[in-house]
């Protein structure tokens, strides 16, 4: 992705779940999606998604057994 759009993102996460520590990097020879940091941390991936002539994002983010239990 490009880095208008890494921001565009960024600023969305940032205001949407009330955190400035969140950070969206570009993925090395990857121009589909990009890694989301917080304070440093991995916590996911954004995919770009261009189908049907619409553009949208998918976040995923796994979250581990142990670290809920």
């Amino acid at each position: 992705m490009d880095r208008i759009k890494i921001g565009k993102i960024q600023n969305y996460l940032r205001t949407s779940l009330g955190s400035k520590n969140i950070k969206v990097e570009g993925r090395e020879n990857k121009l589909d999606s990009a890694d989301v940091t917080i304070n440093g941390d991995f916590v996911g991936v954004i995919f770009e998604d261009n189908e049907d002539g619409d553009t949208c994002y998918h976040f995923n983010m796994t979250i581990l057994d142990l670290d809920i239990n």
